[in-house]
């Protein structure tokens, strides 16, 4: 316990942490001011192991039992330890103490057989699972709200309208939806707009999913979805649109992706790409993360992203950034999983159920205190394929929302 006691005597001055440990005796760490945490080790390895990589030793300790939270909870917890890091305070130097960076080469190597067994981790578990704390319509990306108390169904609904305003779509134009998941987004551009959708995925459960929605609409022969790679895409599309899939490609694979992107877009077609993304900078994946929920997934920062475009030659023709509607969302994903904790453990196990909830209460912390956010970036062949201002947007974004779609 002495490490990870001189750890927490460097690293926590805001909120108040107490620490029991295997012995019984209680460490006090921070200023009592604010939140108050209480966590428990039942052995005596664990906060040895944790002194040299918490973020991933703790995480494997929460999921086995081995530390168990007894006031507040894992979110509560971890939101304690984020307050600490937090990446406007310039707290770097106290972020590489908890999550020391280390990066194998091969880390985001992600060719085609290697990306499939990836998705297949974390996309091919039960549809039952998500459906347990997703929205009705099954959407695993962030949300947009329009206020911060908006429910997640409305937050949901609102993303869709918010991309299909930036798509500037046109009834008849042929869409490819990239990482197309359970088949929600597709299916509402062509309801909006009148348009044929191609959405490809790597999961055999959301492709399986996503098709059995579109033959109950009766839309089958309009909205398709394949198995597919990116790279393996063939035809020209009117429009793209790429929703939480692109931090699954890896650095490596960037320009490749815009490259392809470019390649099936119609002369004057526009591609809109919603990603996770960091304003702090390149770094590695969350090592706990990588091992357990995302293998081989990274989030990257804009500039990261923008090299590879300009070498496809696409034009950026708009960038939104979006700050706390990712830590928004994933409130409402952890307080569902937290509700459905029975029907969770019944479908898997306990281990399972802490592994998800800590998941999602770290996710919540990087978008609350780490430098993640969300990026929405607009992107056309030709300088000309969009009007000249921004006007657009909100004009079919209101026509959308107030006709309920």
């Amino acid at each position: 316990m002495k490490l990870f006691d001189m750890l927490l005597r460097k690293l926590v001055r805001k909120g108040s942490l107490t620490v029991i440990d295997a012995g019984g005796s209680r460490h006090v760490y921070g200023d009592a001011d604010g939140s108050r945490v209480t966590i428990r080790f039942t052995d005596r390895a664990t906060p040895r192991r944790a002194a040299f990589n918490p973020a991933l030793e703790l995480g494997e300790a929460y999921m086995a039992g081995r530390l168990i939270v007894e006031e507040g909870d894992i979110a509560a917890f971890l939101d304690l330890i984020g307050r600490n890091l937090q990446w406007d305070d310039d707290a770097a130097a106290r972020l590489r103490l908890w999550r020391p960076w280390r990066l194998s080469r091969w880390e985001n190597w992600n060719w085609q057989r290697r990306a499939k067994r990836n998705v297949a981790h974390h996309y091919d578990l039960s549809r039952q699972l998500y459906a347990l704390f997703l929205d009705n319509d099954l959407q695993y990306s962030c949300g947009y709200f329009t206020t911060a108390d908006a429910t997640l169904e409305a937050a949901q609904a609102a993303k869709k309208a918010h991309i299909a305003a930036k798509l500037a779509l046109a009834p008849g134009q042929r869409v490819l939806d990239i990482g197309c998941g359970w088949g929600g987004l597709a299916l509402h551009l062509h309801q909006i707009a009148d348009v044929d959708v191609l959405g490809i995925t790597l999961s055999k459960e959301q492709l399986t999913i996503a098709r059995q929605r579109a033959d109950a609409a009766g839309v089958a022969d309009r909205v398709k979805f394949e198995l597919l790679d990116f790279r393996a895409v063939q035809g020209r599309f009117d429009r793209i649109v790429s929703v939480g899939m692109f931090e699954h490609v890896g650095p490596p694979y960037y320009g490749a992706f815009f490259r392809r992107c470019r390649s099936l877009l119609a002369e004057d077609g526009v591609m809109l790409l919603h990603t996770i993304g960091r304003a702090d900078g390149p770094a590695p994946t969350d090592r706990w993360l990588a091992r357990y929920i995302f293998p081989g997934g990274y989030v990257p920062a804009l500039s990261q992203i923008a090299p590879a475009v300009e070498q496809a030659r696409l034009w950026i023709t708009d960038v939104e950034v979006l700050r706390l509607h990712y830590a928004w969302t994933l409130q409402h994903w952890y307080d569902h999983v937290g509700a459905a904790r029975e029907e969770i453990v019944a479908l898997y196990d306990e281990r399972f159920f802490r592994m998800w909830q800590f998941y999602l209460a770290g996710a919540m912390v990087a978008f609350r205190h780490d430098g993640h956010c969300n990026f929405q970036i607009q992107l056309g062949r030709r300088r000309d394929a969009l009007p000249i201002t921004r006007d657009y947007m909100a004009a079919a974004e209101l026509k959308l929302t107030e006709t309920g779609d």
